[in-house]
């Protein structure tokens, strides 16, 4: 991350790919928030990172509950690609994974970048949008319950006292 904007990094073993978008986006929290909603009811997710006039739009289509196709597709024009079908871009990236995987290599990601920044750094770097806490804390704890990751496992509540 640099402050004016950021990459994202995708690998799966096979290939490799990198996308560039701009501060103006709540990226790291649209991520967050979209891994979320593979724990849901709809099978298709979208959500994009504005690249300064281009849209990088993420779509996670789980075609059964373990498994999801994630497509990334480039629209040229922001100011109108979001009424177009997904179509209307380039594909510039598309993988199958299982959902454990995906959401857990995310929340690596997503845990590093707080690790290394920490929230008032992060606010810094990122200015327009704080660190996506409740994202990220949303997402640990669907994939501890539903994906058994012991990893990213919800810290126990403390006990009830008696008043």
């Amino acid at each position: 991350m640099r402050s004016g904007g950021a990459s994202c990094e995708l690998t799966d073993g096979t290939s490799a790919k990198s996308f560039m978008f701009g501060y103006l986006t709540d990226a790291l929290a649209d991520l967050l928030f979209g891994m979320t909603g593979l724990y849901g009811q709809w099978r298709t997710e979208r959500f994009f990172f504005d690249a300064v006039t281009t849209e990088i739009r993420w779509v996670l289509r789980r075609p059964d509950e373990t498994n999801v196709v994630l497509s990334i597709h480039r629209l040229q024009d922001l100011a109108v690609s979001l009424g177009l079908p997904d179509g209307a871009g380039e594909l510039e990236w598309r993988s199958t994974h299982s959902r454990a995987e995906l959401v857990h290599a995310v929340l690596r990601a997503a845990e590093e970048v707080l690790e290394r920044h920490g929230e008032e750094g992060y606010r810094e770097l990122w200015q327009a949008h704080p660190f996506p806490m409740a994202g990220l804390q949303d997402l640990r704890r669907l994939h501890s319950r539903h994906d058994a990751c012991a990893e990213h496992a919800e810290p126990p509540r403390p006990a009830a006292t008696a008043a």
